[in-house]
């Protein structure tokens, strides 16, 4: 095999979350120009017309699921018709999440706890779903952000706490799963990619957090599916229980 062939992932079945738009999008195309059979899970199935149309323009079968990650019986629910369709789950990429910017003194419970709720226990419920099917050599990437390494300017609490606390789940599945299942589990980091969670920015937010940006440009959500790719595939297999800063340098300054 060749370091290329490493990266392919020819008949494996990969579950996105949130996959109906943004990066979402991106990671399913990615993984159907490698070889993956790809279903999608997102709150509306309507919505998962694009990336499924893009999978299969792949040459690769797409499964659209409405699935709202929150809901662990949804989460099960989501990967019985996987299990369904294709009797795997290779590879599950917990990217479904959402973002607010209340400041603390003002954020209400309920707030902070659907941020909680979607971010931090949809990721738990969906792995958790998957780790009770999969086979040795899977794979989990879960969809962290740079606000879970460090801050930058925005009054996001719920957001960066939810962040954070994936990249502890992410090692604490890492070390029950990798000896006793075979299943990898590792994180990225996001920094500023094109989203719809940037449109949400106030005007000149990211002009004003540009220096720190070591690169000196945005993300190209390309980018983030060829690191994700590369953690989710064999090419990572020596990899597991860590977080990786998919950011420009920005949390380096």
């Amino acid at each position: 095999m060749s370091v290329l062939d490493k990266f392919r992932m020819d008949d494996r079945v990969v579950v996105v979350t949130g996959a109906s738009s943004g990066l979402g999008v991106y990671f399913a195309r990615a993984f159907a120009e490698v070889g993956a059979d790809v279903v999608l899970a997102a709150r509306r199935v309507e919505k998962l017309e694009q990336a499924a149309e893009l999978v299969t323009a792949a040459g690769r079968a797409a499964l659209s699921v409405a699935t709202d990650v929150a809901d662990p019986a949804a989460a099960a629910r989501m990967v019985e018709a996987a299990m369904e369709r294709f009797g795997r789950v290779d590879v599950l990429i917990n990217n479904a999440g959402i973002g607010t910017a209340h400041p603390a003194t003002r954020e209400t419970p309920e707030q902070f706890r659907e941020v909680i709720d979607v971010n931090l226990n949809g990721a738990y419920w969906a792995a958790q779903a998957c780790g009770r099917v999969m086979r040795p050599g899977s794979s989990i990437v879960n969809i962290s952000s740079v606000l879970g390494l460090t801050t930058a300017g925005l009054p996001q609490a719920a957001y960066a706490a939810s962040k954070a606390g994936l990249i502890g789940l992410t090692r604490d599945l890492a070390q029950q799963w990798g000896s006793r299942k075979g299943i990898r589990v590792n994180a990225i980091a996001p920094g500023f990619f094109a989203s719809e969670m940037t449109d949400q920015y106030r005007p000149g937010y990211l002009d004003s957090v540009a220096h720190r940006i070591v690169l000196g440009r945005m993300g190209d959500p390309e980018d983030l599916a060829a690191s994700v790719l590369w953690l989710a595939s064999d090419a990572g297999g020596y990899v597991t229980g860590q977080t990786i800063a998919v950011d420009g340098g920005f949390t380096i300054n």
